[in-house]
């Protein structure tokens, strides 16, 4: 009898509900650790049955058998990272390091597995005798490399020190994320009433909400990302926006048992001593190894290429908000508490856009159908409400559907709350497959949107919503027999090809006519509103690009050289070599640099949005050139070619096959009017 049959565990049972979705009503955190270690055993029996076939390994009987294995560990792992990212406890915090401890030590039992190992190698190394077809050998060639990069090679002490790496790696992770969000859930500032008179109505109306999350009755500044950078837009109070920037690029940097900085150093180091045990010359030399880029150096000269023009524009962008400035008779440089606010009131200036007329066209139901129509347009697909238990009250869902054929659930989880971790993302609960059986992806998009009652956002808001539901759409179409190749296993620095894309829809006049209306008249965006926005579009371009690059460099630099004794020393060299603007920072700084050191995913890889924006730009381009944002043709290729291929083949060669050819980094630069 099998091991998931001995329990009534409500993650371990079939689940009798719509599209096989998580009963999330009746499933609680002590369920979790159990379920986890029945199911990291089954699988490991799973895999001994793989071993134990003393035939000639095949790719049916080794990869296709592999592939088979751990489906019900895959089920309960994507529940519980679902939930623990987005609405997190106490218990949900314990938890979190007991899932990464344990699966850290189930991955390599299977990784460093040599039979199995040996057999995988076997069929990679016969696969001419086997027949496959294009889409099994691209699956037998990266498994192989995911052995062979997880360290299924080595031997002896090398392969234990690389086990012992991996587990820290996996704990580390973890606790850096931790670290993070309670620095951002813990720090909050009440705020006077003077202060309020001079906000805008809908932040002040946030920090009401966010006061009353937080059990305070007064209206409080936290340290989400959509209650700061409107607070540094908007506040008069210098001394104010200079204590909540402080504390924004403080988090992780606070000492004590949160301290991100040792935990970075402590990451920086394993890294580099597990890529030279894999034989390569730096961490990042072995993680772009696999990537478009193919090598720091190639990273390295895009974004030169780009740093030169961003920072002759930011600098003369600095002069311009220095003299506004000195106009309000503050005799000091511009800070980075500073740019905002002086950016915003030039804003409304030059391009007559006030963010408080502008936000109530920007309603949070009006954008998400803006979305769905979209992707009515361009593929066919039709979204219907789904009603269904869901791990929190803010969720919604909507079954995604084609020529009346269920393809997809989608699933939004829109709101900033205390329980969830910072930022924006896609995830896939289950990912779109035919082997072993027919499966429809399930996917997720989560935000940090401020809850007003009627939850309106800022443009770049919208745009962040527009950019999660483009890496939606590359799950959600996702066509492919094998979910290792699913939606958006790709490359890092393809990854975000779709979603960037995705943004530019937000700018189509006809949709923003439809869609952009007023949140209690219905009023359409008034025309010159309309053209100002878009002619705004490319507004303190030089700021944001030097913010974002400035990470970008840091994070390719120190994952390529030896690990320096203090990493905020090095931190802030690369930046004076850079010769960045004293008055922009970093968009993130090492100790909550989330995305490079709460796990390996874009470590060494953030310069990959900046990649991915080079064929984006290119990308659209084919819809002007065809003089419609929904031409069918042009629709149907990026179809079939991008978002149903998922990782099926080499990133350049479905660009090629999409575009005729790869694109030149100029109109990038152009379109973000750095030329």
């Amino acid at each position: 009898m099998a091991l998931s049959d001995q329990s009534q565990n409500p993650l371990l049972g079939k689940w009798e509900t719509q599209h096989e979705i998580a009963p999330f009503n009746v499933i609680y955190d002590e369920h979790f650790q159990p379920a986890l270690e029945i199911a990291c055993s089954e699988a490991l029996l799973e895999v001994e049955e793989i071993i134990k076939n003393r035939n000639e390994p095949t790719f049916e009987n080794t990869i296709e058998a592999l592939l088979s294995t751990g489906q019900l560990l895959d089920r309960i792992v994507s529940t519980f990272y679902t939930i623990a990212g987005a609405h997190t406890n106490k218990k949900r915090d314990e938890l979190l390091l007991v899932f990464s401890s344990k699966l850290s030590d189930h991955n390599t039992n299977i990784y460093s597995n040599t039979e199995l190992f040996d057999r995988i190698d076997r069929v990679a190394e016969t696969k001419h005798l086997n027949g496959l077809d294009q889409e099994q050998d691209r699956v037998l060639k990266l498994i192989h490399r995911n052995f062979v990069r997880s360290g299924a090679a080595l031997k002896g002490q090398n392969k234990t020190r690389f086990q012992d790496i991996s587990k820290q790696l996996a704990v580390i992770g973890t606790k850096f994320s931790q670290n993070l969000l309670s620095d951002e859930r813990d720090w909050f500032m009440q705020l006077k009433q003077e202060t309020l008179e001079l906000l805008p109505s809908f932040l002040v109306e946030a920090l009401k909400q966010a006061g009353q999350e937080r059990g305070v009755n007064d209206p409080v500044l936290t340290l989400s990302r959509s209650l700061i950078t409107p607070f540094l837009q908007f506040c008069p109070d210098r001394e104010l926006r200079k204590i909540a920037y402080i504390a924004w690029i403080k988090r992780g940097a606070n000492g004590g048992t949160r301290d991100n900085v040792k935990l970075a150093h402590q990451t920086l180091k394993l890294r580099a001593e597990m890529a030279k045990l894999l034989g390569f010359e730096s961490y990042s030399h072995y993680k772009l190894d696999t990537e478009m880029a193919a090598s720091p150096e190639n990273v390295e000269k895009l974004l030169k290429k780009v740093w030169g023009p961003a920072r002759e524009v930011a600098i003369r962008d600095e002069a311009h908000l220095t003299s506004m400035m000195r106009d309000d008779e503050v005799n000091d440089t511009l800070k980075g508490w500073d740019w905002r606010f002086y950016a915003e009131r030039r804003r409304l200036k030059e391009y007559d856009l006030d963010e408080e007329s502008v936000k109530p066209f920007f309603q949070l139901d009006n954008l998400i159908n803006a979305t769905f129509k979209c992707a009515a347009k361009l593929f066919g697909l039709e979204f219907s409400p789904l009603d269904i238990p869901l791990y929190h009250e803010d969720c919604r869902a909507w079954t995604v559907s084609r020529k009346g054929k269920s393809i997809a659930v989608f699933i939004g989880d829109y709101f900033s709350r205390p329980s969830k971790r910072s930022g924006a993302w896609c995830s896939a609960m289950r990912s779109q497959a035919k082997f072993p059986n027919e499966q429809i992806p399930i996917v997720i998009n989560v935000c940090n949107f401020s809850r007003l009652d009627n939850a309106i956002l800022s443009f770049e808001d919208a745009r962040t919503l527009f950019h999660e539901f483009g890496h939606a759409l590359h799950q959600i179409l996702s066509d492919v027999t094998y979910d290792i190749i699913s939606g958006t296993s790709v490359a890092r620095d393809f990854v975000e090809l779709p979603s960037q894309l995705f943004e530019h829809w937000l700018e189509v006049p006809e949709v923003l006519t439809e869609f952009a209306r007023h949140c209690e008249t219905g009023e359409t965006l008034p025309e010159e509103m309309l053209s100002s926005i878009l002619e705004a579009s490319t507004f303190d371009m030089g700021f944001q690009t030097i913010e974002y690059l400035a990470s970008a460099f840091v994070d390719l630099y120190l994952h390529l050289e030896e690990t320096p004794v203090d990493i905020l020393e090095r931190q802030d060299q690369i930046l004076r070599q850079l010769n960045i603007p004293s008055s922009i920072g970093m968009r993130h700084s090492v100790p909550h640099f989330a995305h490079v050191f709460s796990g390996s995913g874009y470590a060494s890889g953030y310069y990959s949005y900046m990649w991915s924006e080079v064929m984006d730009a290119d990308a659209f381009a084919a819809f002007e050139e065809a003089k419609d944002p929904f031409d069918p043709v042009v629709a149907k290729s990026l179809e079939k070619n991008i978002l149903a291929a998922g990782g099926s083949e080499e990133p350049a060669i479905l660009y090629k096959k999409f575009r005729g050819r790869l694109p030149d980094p100029s109109a990038m630069i152009k379109a973000r009017g750095l030329n």
